[in-house]
């Protein structure tokens, strides 16, 4: 498909970040459907395309080939089925429903229809994360041992009020928000975790989510991630090291707020003491999300697996439900 069709179910920040990526790309968004009337009105006018206000207005068109589900969690899973089922590819946002039995029904529509259905996590598409990919798969860091990830954001007055804070709608908090990119990168570097240990703690908002996740995380071969996510770290930061017998491997930042994104290769030598370093960084534009709709668009054409399909993410989805049934809030 040499111009894909696509169109946008939730028009917040993530719709128009799609949006853009699509026409980046050279493809099309034909239509933008959100509750609120004026923002889809308002994606639909900068896109060239028309709007709605209900979701079936995608599924019963016969002019789109591709939709993008970015809604709040509660309604990730039935509307990417109901795309699904109707004959279009779906990307939808992470973590792709509020729960595992969300998710797995998003995979099921998908093999039972041989649609395409990704996922959005984006920031294996960070050209940081995509370096680091490359250089552990050419065995550059030898076997692998552990991960240890931070990612968090402070927050804003009044955070507490908006729709991530009612369990209901987002199926959790930081540990469902930003802890999920943790858990899914690290699964994606160490393979699916079998043993999960977690502390979930309310420290900062008063809410009935948790605001901070500590996690202990390990494969049935034994490598371990230790990650902590937090919506009370008041400078936004995001660092994720990959540790090998032979080397480390140390990402921090994602551009913007986040600070300027790098990677740095810590080599060991033959006689230890200090490494041989290496520092690549990436001082322009986040550009994840043109990666990543490029990658879902290939798939279609490729007829394949997508990089982080409903599969993956419902691994990672089950690490998510066990903390919550194990160590709730």
């Amino acid at each position: 498909m040499s111009n894909m069709r696509f169109a946008i179910i939730g028009c917040g920040l993530i719709g128009w970040k799609r949006a853009e990526a699509i026409a980046r790309l050279g493809h099309r968004t034909v239509l933008a459907v959100d509750r609120a009337e004026g923002r889809a009105g308002a994606l639909a006018g900068a896109f060239g395309a028309r709007s709605a206000t209900e979701f079936r207005a995608a599924t019963d068109a016969v002019d789109i080939d591709a939709v993008v589900v970015a809604t709040p969690h509660a309604e990730l899973s039935a509307i990417a089925s109901a795309c699904l089922q109707d004959g279009k590819h779906v990307l939808v946002e992470k973590p792709g429903g509020r729960n595992f039995a969300d998710v797995a029904a998003v995979a099921k529509a998908a093999d039972s229809t041989g649609r395409i259905a990704k996922v959005g996590y984006n920031h294996r598409f960070h050209p940081a994360v995509r370096k680091a990919r490359e250089i552990v798969d050419r065995g550059k860091l030898g076997p692998l041992m552990l991960v240890r990830g931070r990612y968090g954001h402070g927050g804003r007055p009044g955070y507490e009020k908006e729709w991530r804070f009612e369990r209901a709608i987002s199926g959790g908090g930081e540990l469902v928000d930003q802890g999920s990119h943790l858990i899914d990168l690290a699964q994606w570097f160490l393979g699916e975790f079998t043993v999960v240990t977690a502390a979930l703690r309310t420290f900062f908002w008063h809410a009935e989510v948790e605001d901070n996740a500590f996690l202990t995380l390990s494969t049935s071969a034994g490598r371990i991630a230790w990650l902590h996510a937090s919506w009370s770290e008041w400078k936004n930061m995001f660092s994720f090291e990959i540790y090998g017998r032979d080397g480390k491997l140390e990402i921090n930042g994602l551009g913007g707020p986040y600070g300027v994104e790098s990677l740095t290769f810590y080599r060991m030598l033959p006689e230890m003491g200090p490494p041989e370093t290496t520092r690549w960084e990436y001082p322009f534009a986040d550009r994840s999300w043109d990666a990543e709709t490029a990658e879902f668009i290939a798939a279609i054409e490729e007829g394949r697996k997508p990089i982080g399909d409903a599969a993956e993410a419902m691994a990672t989805m089950s690490v998510i439900e066990r903390i919550y049934q194990e160590a709730p809030t």
